[in-house]
């Protein structure tokens, strides 16, 4: 019987990177108590003097408030990232992820000034709803978008209605909203050629 050997592949490099980076944000969060997360993985209103305000608006999409909300998040993200990767390009799913994070960021600043806000939950939103165009073709909008649409941002506008917890709904909604932008915009570029 021949031999087979199997070797472990880096599939998809800004996936893997994103979950590694983020593993290493919580686990330096749980070490310091906390201090790090705060200071370098959440965005929250302060001075625009302070180089970390700049920095917090995009990582704090790293951080997470502990390894449920890291598990949860990461998870999707596994799930769907390597797929978005092979269809769309590592590059493209880069460029979701830190649009995704400055504008969740931003809005968060501009509307929350008392309210710190951590975590991917927003681009696994990008990447749900970028998932749901898989399938695009021009002149068409795809059932599953619609479907994915209504449960997932319903969903996220319900709750921010009759829920009060600390989940921050609306960077669910904005991701989701970026990742419908970006599927169009990448499809509608695809069919062009």
């Amino acid at each position: 019987m021949k031999n087979i050997k199997l070797k472990i592949t880096f599939n998809a490099p800004v996936t893997l990177t994103f979950v590694f980076l983020a593993f290493a944000a919580l686990l330096l969060g749980i070490v310091t108590g906390g201090a790090s997360t705060q200071t370098l993985f959440m965005t929250y209103r302060s001075s625009l003097l302070s180089p970390l305000t700049y920095l917090r608006l995009f990582t704090h999409v790293l951080g997470h408030s502990g390894w449920q909300h890291y598990v949860g998040n990461i998870s999707y993200i596994l799930l769907l990232g390597p797929m978005l990767e092979e269809k769309y390009s590592s590059e493209k799913i880069l460029k979701v992820i830190v649009v995704t994070a400055l504008i969740t960021g931003l809005v968060n600043f501009i509307l929350f000034p008392g309210s710190a806000l951590c975590g991917a939950s927003g681009v696994v939103f990008a990447f749900i709803l970028l998932t749901s165009f898989a399938n695009f073709r021009k002149g068409e909008i795809p059932l599953t978008f619609i479907l994915v649409a209504v449960v997932f941002i319903g969903q996220q506008v319900m709750e921010g209605l009759f829920v009060k917890d600390n989940v921050s709904n609306l960077s669910h909604i904005i991701g989701g909203l970026v990742g419908a932008v970006a599927g169009y915009a990448l499809n509608m570029k695809k069919k062009r050629y």
